[in-house]
């Protein structure tokens, strides 16, 4: 197949067109290097995706530029969408831009496929979508009425949008809602990266709340295992389905902070802040339906991915 991976160049994204390239799919990686954090970081990405995998197109664009989507759906059979402007407290401080890349630019992909007649697409959604009303383990068939942020809001949104197309036009779509990913070349906003790089370095990271968060932490590898199962799945006329990616296991950030010393050997220091406006106090996977629908199960325990984790900043840093 030939697949179009939005966000190609970022971290969820640049594992993913390597695993896709490595099983035999011909693969498209549109991104347009926004400057959400350092563009060099997913240059740097793209870099190794290009040394490791020569066969895959990289397509330099904006997925709001109808144009730019349109030459890199040229001859594409599925799209994995995982272009997005993500965290929830940037999309506190700016609820616009949050709500134009994700809402805005889901449209305009959908739209582009439309025409180009490409029915099969994988949705990037979250678990942070859950919000407000639903109860843990959290199942696919909640509500997900009561989103804690805009950017949970766009995500939802952008479901809707996607369930739309499939009942509008036929698309085939699996809207894959991922809980909290970690791991080698994971965004510097994310609180496994900076614990990890903090802790290294000797410096203070700012902690919110009181260390009582608990988050079903999954590993990238694990996703990437999910998407790609997904991808044969979301087959033209094949409907619309939710499913959760999670790590199988729930853990407090006192929890991760102790992990997270044990595995760089060093002591982190600590700048205790008020909980933060948006934060859901506690996520957890039902994953009932993904080992139903796409045979998944989490492979990589935490300590585990801590290790490999650690192992990829020191050589990064």
């Amino acid at each position: 197949m030939r697949i179009l991976v939005t966000g190609g160049a970022g971290f969820i994204g640049s594992h993913l067109v390597e695993a896709l390239d490595r099983r035999g799919d011909e693969v498209v990686a549109l991104d347009a290097f926004d400057p959400y954090y350092d563009p060099a970081r997913k240059r740097r990405n793209a870099e190794a995706v290009a040394r490791a995998c020569p066969r895959v197109r990289l397509v330099e664009g904006d997925v709001r530029d109808a144009d730019a989507v349109e030459r890199a759906l040229d001859g594409v059979d599925r799209v994995v969408h995982l272009a997005a402007r993500p965290g929830v407290r940037a999309s506190l401080e700016d609820p616009a831009r949050t709500l134009d890349l994700n809402v805005r630019g889901t449209q305009v992909l959908l739209e582009a496929m439309r025409r180009r007649g490409v029915w099969g697409l994988v949705f990037a959604s979250s678990s942070s979508v859950y919000g407000g009303d639903s109860r843990p383990p959290f199942a696919e068939d909640a509500p997900a009425s009561r989103p804690l942020s805009p950017y949970a809001a766009s995500k939802r949104m952008g479901e809707l949008l996607c369930a739309s197309w499939s009942e509008s036009f036929g698309l085939g779509c699996v809207a894959l809602r991922f809980f909290t990913v970690y791991g080698p070349r994971g965004r510097p906003d994310m609180s496994i990266d900076r614990f990890v790089r903090a802790a290294l370095a000797g410096t203070t990271v700012p902690l919110f709340g009181d260390g009582s968060v608990r988050r079903d932490f999954t590993y990238v590898d694990d996703i990437v295992a999910g998407v790609v199962r997904a991808v044969d799945l979301a087959a033209p006329g094949a409907g619309y389905d939710v499913v959760n990616i999670g790590g199988g296991a729930v853990y407090s950030m006192r929890d991760l902070i102790a992990a997270i010393e044990r595995a760089t050997g060093r002591p982190l220091a600590l700048d205790r802040r008020p909980p933060a406006a948006g934060d859901m106090p506690l996520t957890e996977a039902d994953l009932t339906r993904a080992r139903a629908r796409l045979g998944f199960a989490p492979q990589v325990p935490l300590e585990e991915g801590l290790r490999r984790t650690v192992a990829w900043v020191r050589a990064d840093v």
